[in-house]
């Protein structure tokens, strides 16, 4: 289990995650999202808020940007950001499932979900939709299906190695689990999302060897989480260490790439007959 705090977590998203990860989804939102000229944006799960804050530098006055997520330490981060930059953006804590705004608020509403777990997909997208007002854009990003493949092949071979076989239907639950693009699309609409549109770029993760990979915070602290959960603590280090050694004899002295489908899903919320 990960026991880094949220103040560590924190300085680790702002300086390794926003800076990578984060920019991969964010340029998609910037080719393909505009702004509204005024009013209110929500974006959730922001973060360190990086990408709201290039948003509130490029709207201007006349819009206000309010950034939100569960991790207080990212906001205390972003805050002093946003003083040292005279920036107006706003922070406000907030649980993604569970959003304190009244309904039909706000212009436009911007949702990362590159690290939520697929079932918490639904939830999410419908608080998304209720605080949007009729008519405005709701748009959000994910890996979709067929991302991180050269991670799930190898963890499938590290658990035999490890005699954990019986654990190999995790492996096909994370792999079936992530949303096709077409799940995805099908997600908005049932939130009450008309003219859904969806980009996809395809991104890989480059990595020198297998220690590499695993000491990288993106992999350690915000992907393997999720992916070992389902593996008891007491041989979890065992698993680790057969995916270093696998990744290091399938690579042959060359880089180990980890590809992901990058998704944005756009729709516009349908307005009161």
């Amino acid at each position: 289990m990960n026991t880094k705090s949220p103040k560590e977590l924190a300085f680790l998203h702002d300086l390794y995650i926003a800076t990578d990860w984060g920019e991969r989804f964010a340029e998609l939102v910037d080719d393909h999202i505009e702004l509204p000229k005024e009013g209110q944006v929500l974006y959730i799960a922001a973060g360190t808020s990086g990408h709201a804050m290039a948003l509130q530098e490029r709207a201007g006055e006349k819009l206000e940007i309010i950034a939100v997520d569960e991790n207080e330490e990212c906001l205390e981060l972003a805050r002093a950001k946003a003083t040292a930059l005279h920036e107006q953006t706003k922070f406000q804590r907030e649980n993604p499932a569970a959003l304190s705004f009244a309904d039909d608020r706000f212009d436009l509403v911007l949702g990362n979900a590159s690290f939520a777990q697929p079932t918490e997909l639904s939830r999410h997208l419908a608080e998304m939709v209720r605080v949007a007002r009729p008519g405005a854009m709701v748009a959000w990003w994910l890996p979709t299906a067929s991302s991180f493949g050269e991670f799930f092949s190898i963890y499938w071979e590290a658990l035999v190695n490890a005699q954990l076989e019986d654990h190999g239907v995790d492996v096909e639950n994370l792999i079936t689990d992530l949303p096709t693009i077409s799940d995805a699309e099908n997600f908005a609409k049932e939130a009450g999302l008309e003219n859904v549109t969806s980009w996809t770029a395809i991104e890989e993760f480059d990595f020198g060897s297998g220690e590499e990979f695993l000491k990288s915070p993106l992999i350690t602290d915000f992907l393997l989480e999720t992916w070992l959960q389902s593996v008891p603590d007491s041989v979890r280090q065992g698993v680790v260490d057969e995916l270093a050694q696998i990744i290091d004899e399938e690579r042959h002295q060359g880089e180990f790439a980890l590809s992901v489908k990058a998704t944005l899903i756009a729709g516009t919320k349908a307005r009161v007959q």
